[in-house]
């Protein structure tokens, strides 16, 4: 399959080039990337170096010149939109790891992202492209929205008790630790080293844009409150939901094993994740608690936020979405220590 990374020059668009290289049935024959056309790939990412030694950023319009069959598009929210409407007219397959059509309602856009959606009419056809909660829905699928980092670690550790009704939709806090690199690779103040070394700073105080994502995948109302720590990769869920009725820990963690029991890339322990634990892969680590003293459950999980919360994320659902093994391409251990 030829393959075009539009927006090549950021975190997730140099892990989907980074990931893609090792499938076997991806060619990468487009890189784009405005501010960077016309310098190579090896100067600007010497980490991909021995992967595409010679090839060049090229300008994103030169998508609409090729022979391509999948188009991966990793802009900022509100860039995809106007390129997919004529990419799909193309005939061409998007995977879209932005935020442009994740949500099936248009006036979402204009309440979470302060702006009128520009192609409505392609919502529906979107398919939400977390595998192990729309693995159904995904083969066919030609227009694939990636969930973000925060959304899938929250509706991972989160979605087995809430679709078996084991805890109450309303009233649930969510609290999320992430590495820098999630918010991608333009400076900022609160980027700073100075600012961000030895440092922990929640942000996006009751309106941040995942809040919304979070509550449409889960039908459910959350408190979320993400935090940048000091770390280049890595995410840790923290959630916290009323029981229903009585639960044990044991029993939790049944119901979390029982759900992703065909899953490869999500792993149930018996002790609670750490961030560093799936850094380097696909992977989703989740474990629960509940605690019999204020009846709340408590669900955990962590992944590393440009894989599983991104670029692997992105490839697994085209996986599916093509009828190939999902694991095509995609690391299934973390990086230790």
């Amino acid at each position: 399959m030829r393959i075009a990374v539009v927006g090549a020059t950021g975190y997730a668009g140099l892990e989907v080039m980074r990931l893609a290289a090792s499938h076997r049935d991806i060619e990468v024959v487009l890189a784009t990337g405005e501010s960077n056309a016309g310098r190579r790939v090896a100067e600007h990412a010497p980490a991909l170096a021995g992967l595409y030694p010679s090839m060049v950023f090229e300008p994103t319009p030169r998508v609409f010149d090729l022979d391509l069959d999948v188009v991966f598009v990793a802009l900022p929210h509100g860039k995809s939109q106007a390129l997919v409407p004529d990419l799909r007219a193309k005939g061409v397959t998007v995977v879209d790891l932005g935020a442009d059509f994740r949500l099936k309602n248009a006036g979402d856009y204009d309440a979470w992202y302060g702006a009128p959606h520009t192609a409505p009419a392609l919502l529906d056809d979107a398919v939400y492209g977390l595998v192990e909660r729309h693995r159904d829905e995904l083969p066919g699928a030609t227009l694939i929205a990636v969930p973000g980092c925060y959304p899938t670690a929250s509706s991972l550790a989160l979605g087995p008790f809430l679709d078996r009704g084991l805890v109450e939709h309303d009233g649930i806090v969510i609290n999320a630790l992430s590495g820098v690199s999630g918010a991608g690779r333009a400076s900022s103040d609160r980027l700073h080293f100075a600012r961000l070394a030895a440092n922990a700073e929640a942000y996006g105080l009751l309106s941040h844009r995942h809040t919304i994502e979070i509550q449409r995948e889960l039908e459910a109302e959350v408190l979320f409150t993400p935090h940048l720590v000091p770390v280049a990769r890595g995410m840790l869920v923290t959630a916290y939901a009323r029981v229903v009725e009585p639960l044990s820990t044991e029993e939790a963690l049944r119901v979390l094993r029982a759900a992703y029991e065909h899953d490869p890339f999500v792993v149930v322990t018996d002790e609670p994740p750490t961030l560093k634990d799936p850094v380097g892969s696909n992977l989703c680590v989740v474990s629960a608690r509940v605690d019999d003293r204020t009846g709340w459950l408590v669900a955990m999980s962590s992944l590393d936020n440009l894989i599983k919360g991104a670029a692997g994320q992105a490839i697994q659902a085209w996986n599916v979405a093509t009828g190939r093994d999902e694991r095509l391409g995609l690391p299934l251990s973390g990086v230790t220590p």
